[in-house]
């Protein structure tokens, strides 16, 4: 076979490996959102009848929360490996909602159990890697009501 026969039959095989991109889905959508992260938390205000605390950074702990598509997880522990008069470890998680500014998270798991099944409300705002967390946690049978803003940079 001569070489210019194969030539339309070269362009023929090549024009058919072309595809179409594929339109996306609302799971590849949601995936772009800017919540879908590792995030380190670096500080935490909670504020109660008017008073302010800072509650992190504690010196000694660290604690990240993790968000994929659907669901949130945070882990907070102490950096002594659970030794010493220090030692913490405080994790939980659950489904949450994202749509412009608002951010629910549904809590389904914390070692507070009492803690379980609430929803809490928050607005975010993001700052380059940085995202501000600012809402009310009220749960009326613990006598908690208070507000909280936390601070979060984005790991690579």
């Amino acid at each position: 076979m001569k070489v210019k026969n194969l030539l339309p039959l070269a362009a023929i095989a090549l024009a058919s490996c072309t595809q179409k991109p594929a339109e996306s889905t609302d799971s590849e959508a949601r995936s772009a959102s800017p919540m879908v992260g590792t995030w380190k938390l670096v500080s935490a205000i909670t504020v109660t009848k008017g008073d302010t605390v800072k509650e992190y950074p504690v010196p000694n702990q660290e604690m990240i929360k993790i968000l994929n598509d659907t669901h949130f997880a945070f882990m907070r522990h102490d950096l002594s490996k659970g030794k010493g008069k220090e030692a913490t470890y405080t994790a939980g998680g659950g489904t949450y909602d994202f749509k412009g500014d608002k951010y629910t998270e549904h809590l389904a798991y914390l070692n507070a159990r009492d803690w379980e099944g609430k929803d809490f409300d928050f607005t975010v705002k993001f700052k380059g890697d940085t995202l501000i967390q600012k809402g009310i946690e009220k749960i009326d049978s613990l006598n908690i009501n208070h507000e909280i803003i936390e601070t979060y940079v984005k790991l690579k």
